[in-house]
């Protein structure tokens, strides 16, 4: 089969197209032919191998040689012990422990995967279960009445969580670059914020709920913009952000009432799946900015790399 392949960190030139064997499911597994695989920013952060954390398994080569863990497809075959699904079935999931979806197949846990519901394409189910499961996550506790910020709106997670968040009823602020204000206002947010020409920390305003997905500012920072009560999720960002969080934003947290630190993502179908209800019912909107070959995998990569992509970028194959 092919697959799109690296044995090195570094930029998306690392990446080749080759055959591979066919994997094999194992007891507990299911092996997928993908039809879509969209990309996240982790598949880009596994890809450069930066922050430091992306590279768990594999300091100083990548521990699996196929990115992609958003996958859609059929069942191909089942292992031993899988009684949800049998060959043929639509399935979608996040496959993030295994990857493997930049390719024709791929083997997932049984555990990892969903029923893809038919009234979505294998591209839009592609598109929902890290960045939803992200979304749903992000958001909670938004209601009427509180004022959610999102940094780094503009991308596939704040797409759906800007939407998520105004559902509940929250007065939602877009950060993101300028190329992105007028989708964000799109999508439903109240105010936008261009992150090149105004720092969302130096302002009056102030957040019972911030959801960062680019973690570019400092904790003190943060602290000051947050409510008395309010949250502070990080997602993505650098080890060095990490470890402030854990200490100094842990101990300002405890001194001021805020609450800052990182957002665990739950994984697994109940964790995306309720967005993907919400997606078939018309509540919210999947946002695809360009869909890919799977010879193109190193564009759609710089796509989200260089953060040009308005939601989500999906690869296709035929």
């Amino acid at each position: 089969m092919r697959a799109v392949v690296y044995d090195r960190y570094g930029p998306p030139d690392v990446l080749r197209l080759e055959e591979v064997p066919m994997p094999t499911p194992a007891a507990g597994q299911v092996l997928v032919r993908v039809a879509a695989t969209s990309v996240n920013l982790s598949d880009w952060e596994c890809l450069r191998g930066t922050p430091l954390f992306a590279r768990v398994g594999g300091l100083r080569v990548p521990a699996r040689r196929t990115l992609g863990s958003d996958i859609a497809g059929h069942v191909e075959a089942v292992g031993a012990g899988v009684t949800r699904f049998r060959p043929g079935d639509e399935v979608y999931g996040d496959n993030l422990g295994l990857k493997g979806g930049f390719a024709e197949y791929a083997v997932a846990p049984e555990s990892a995967l969903a029923a893809k519901p038919p009234e979505l394409t294998f591209g839009e189910a592609s598109a929902i279960p890290q960045s939803g499961a992200i979304a749903l996550q992000g958001t909670a506790g938004a209601a009427p009445g509180t004022r959610v910020l999102i940094n780094g709106a503009g991308g596939g997670s704040g797409s759906f969580a800007i939407q998520v968040a105004k559902q509940a009823g929250a007065h939602v602020t877009g950060v993101d670059n300028a190329g992105k204000l007028d989708f964000m206002q799109s999508l439903g947010a109240d105010e936008v914020i261009d992150h090149r020409q105004h720092d969302y920390t130096r302002t009056d305003e102030r957040y019972d709920i911030i959801l960062d997905l680019v973690a570019d500012r400092s904790v003190l920072a943060i602290r000051r913009v947050l409510a008395d009560g309010g949250r502070y999720r990080w997602v993505g960002g650098s080890v060095s952000m990490l470890l402030r969080l854990v200490t100094a934003g842990a101990v300002t947290g405890r001194l001021t009432g805020r609450r800052l630190g990182m957002l665990v993502v739950r994984q697994g179908p109940e964790h995306f799946a309720p967005l993907a209800d919400r997606c078939v019912a018309g509540d919210v909107d999947i946002h695809i900015h360009r869909t890919f070959r799977l010879d193109e995998v190193p564009d759609a990569l710089r796509e989200i790399g260089e953060g040009r992509a308005l939601g989500k970028v999906v690869v296709e194959l035929a």
